[in-house]
């Protein structure tokens, strides 16, 4: 039961991008179309399970003060070989994904499972978890994306649905577009979610704070206490 939880985690109560609000550059850049979506969360999941696995492998032999930077190391071997791999086989998509590519090295939910889970847990633990991260954050990529695309070009996965007809509606491929479905399916989730706490009688997971000092590496890495806190004149 335990590894189930864990694995699925990742598609509501810890989901990357409408739970923890983690990785939105990749999130609201790439996903102009639902195949972005779903090669940019594959390639993620790949880069956050290799390199949970590694990580969660090293945890007892890698220094403290240098554990960050090892970690980088770890995470962007991977990235490269992501990288290569789209370039020669799937170069449209590489093309289309361009630099969001070289930028999962510094995604912070691959670095946040690192520090925050990997770091602590059994490797194959810290393999579910990837797993379950990675497909929750490719299936909120998908869904995105296919928003956009279907109201924007009248497409899905590239294949016509209204017909020659269609008036897409331009914005919502756009920039603006983006923020518009990230923030209709963040209230969405968070309505759900009150809905289901309200039936069972527990309290809604609802995170109203989504900023740095909320992080869960923040507070890892600046936990002072109140002798230590630096002072500010």
């Amino acid at each position: 039961m335990k590894a189930w939880d864990e694995f699925i985690k990742g598609f509501w109560s810890e989901n990357p991008i409408f739970r923890l609000v983690l990785g939105l550059c990749p999130t609201l850049a790439v996903t102009t179309s639902a195949e972005n979506g779903l090669a940019m969360g594959f390639a993620s999941t790949f880069v956050l399970v290799c390199s949970n696995t590694v990580i969660s492998s090293m945890r007892r032999f890698v220094p403290k003060k240098v554990r960050i930077p090892a970690y980088i190391v770890a995470i962007a071997t991977f990235v490269t070989i992501v990288d290569l791999v789209m370039n020669g086989y799937f170069h449209a998509l590489h093309k289309s994904l361009g630099l969001f590519i070289p930028l999962i090295v510094v995604n912070c939910i691959i670095l946040g499972r690192a520090e925050a889970f990997a770091s602590k847990n059994p490797v194959w633990v810290a393999i579910i978890d990837g797993f379950g991260m990675g497909f929750g954050f490719t299936v909120s990529l998908i869904v995105i994306g296919a928003i956009r695309e279907v109201i924007g070009n009248g497409t899905i996965f590239n294949v016509s649905i209204f017909g020659d007809g269609y008036l897409p509606l331009l914005l919502m491929i756009l920039p603006p577009g983006a923020f518009i479905v990230l923030g209709v399916l963040l209230g969405l989730m968070n309505k759900v979610e009150i809905a289901m706490a309200e039936r069972s009688g527990r309290q809604p997971i609802i995170r109203r704070e989504h900023d740095c000092a909320s992080c869960t590496i923040h507070t890892k890495w600046f936990d002072f206490s109140e002798k230590e806190k630096p002072t500010v004149e």
